[in-house]
Formats: C-alpha cells, structure tokens, sequence
C-alpha cells in the first residue's frame, strides 16, 4: 500500500529523517514509535505529500508523487497533531466545506455528514461551533474530517494526546472500527500502551533513523513495548 525507499529529509544541516526504508501493507494498522525529535511527523508529513523528501522514494497504491498528486490526495486522509478547524464555523459547516475541497456531490455530502457524525455519536453538537466542543469531541471530529472523502489510507499523527483515558479508549475503539472497515491506518503516539493495543507492526525511530520494525508480538518477544522502546532509543 505504502512503500519508502531510502527516504531522508534535511532542514540545512540537521536530518530529521535518515534514510528511511519501509513498507506498509493494506489494511493493517502501523505503528511509527519514537521519543520527541524522533521523526515521526516528518515522516508523515512527507508521506502524505506536505514536504519534499531531500532525497528517496514513495509509492502510494505504486504510484510515486510525480504527477499523481491529486490521485495520491484522493487516497488518503489526515488527522494531525493539532486542532485546525474553523472557529468561527459549526461542526456541520466545517464537514461540509471539507467535502466540498473532496468535490462530493451536495447530496453525497449531506449522507456522508450525517452517516460519520452518528459513527462517532456527535450528531447533538452537529450546530454547535467548534469552540463549545470538548477535547474528546473536537479529536473525534478530525477522524470525521479525514474520513469524508472516503480514504483508502488514514494517517493518524497523535491522535489521542492530551486525552484522558476514557476519552483515548473511545478513540481506540474507532481506530479498530476503522481497521475492520478495511483502511489502512498510519498511527504516530507516544503512548506505548497504544500501540500494543492497536498495531498489527511498529517501526521504532530514534533520531530519524530506523532502529526496529516487526510485529508487535516479535518485538516484545516476552517484554513489554515500552521496555523495548526503552532499551532501542
């Protein structure tokens, strides 16, 4: 589904990410572990078309950024680190101005809102402006955002941080809806307990460069994640 070849990016002399290789299969949920300054967010942004790799390769669904980029974009979604949404707007009038970007037809729109608020279980603050919403719900509804265009791929960049833990297993469990849906899922976190919850396998980073990559079962191998994680960075 994902395939990186070599990949590294520099910002003047630092390297955030070091020759990265790796590949990520359909449907699976796949972990990218590392402390802060690692290079998990590079890499996102950088497999996700938002930066120019200094050098190597990417083939989403085989096909490389040059000149597929708005193929690639149809294909993937986004949650990012940070809330982005337009303040000054609804729950609903931010979905629809999203699906409109996607160009969905305005009745497909209207479906899709509405099928995607009841998934995540907003439909009672479709109205409400964004500021009024809690953490939990504003996380839950850059799940909704990304998955309007019906994805292939869902890149998901600390999607429960700042969370408590009722609010994060809520999260989980969608993530898995997800999963079962068949999407294939990129997951960043910094909670090891997390990743042992959701990932089929986990790429550990520690300095922009690849130090693991195995199921998760393989990698702790009679340890706990956040051992190994420990002992690699």
């Amino acid at each position: 589904m994902i395939r990186a070849e070599n990949l590294t990016k520099k910002f003047g002399e630092k390297i955030a990410v070091d020759n990265l290789s790796l590949e990520i299969f359909r449907g699976e949920v796949f972990g990218l572990l590392g402390k802060n300054g690692a290079g998990k967010t590079t890499t996102i942004k950088m497999l996700t078309l938002q930066l120019k790799p200094t050098a190597g390769k990417i083939f989403l669904e085989n096909l490389p950024p040059e000149g597929n980029e708005l193929k690639i974009k149809s294909l993937i979604g986004l949650v990012p680190q940070h809330l982005n949404f337009d303040q000054d707007l609804t729950v609903e009038e931010n979905l629809e101005l999203h699906a409109r970007l996607h160009h969905l037809p305005k009745i497909e729109r209207q479906q899709r809102i509405d099928e995607l608020l009841k998934f995540v279980e907003l439909e009672s603050v479709r109205n409400s402006f964004i500021k009024k919403l809690s953490g939990g719900m504003k996380r839950r509804l850059l799940i909704v955002r990304a998955l309007i265009h019906r994805p292939k791929i869902l890149f998901l960049d600390e999607p429960t941080v700042a969370l408590d833990p009722q609010v994060r297993r809520r999260i989980w469990e969608l993530i898995r809806e997800l999963k079962s849906q068949g999407i294939t899922i990129i997951l960043t976190t910094h909670y090891i307990e997390e990743a042992e919850f959701l990932c089929d396998r986990a790429a550990i980073l520690n300095l922009g460069r690849l130090v693991a990559l195995d199921t998760v079962k393989n990698l702790c191998a009679g340890k706990s994640l956040e051992e190994v994680f420990i002992e690699l960075t």
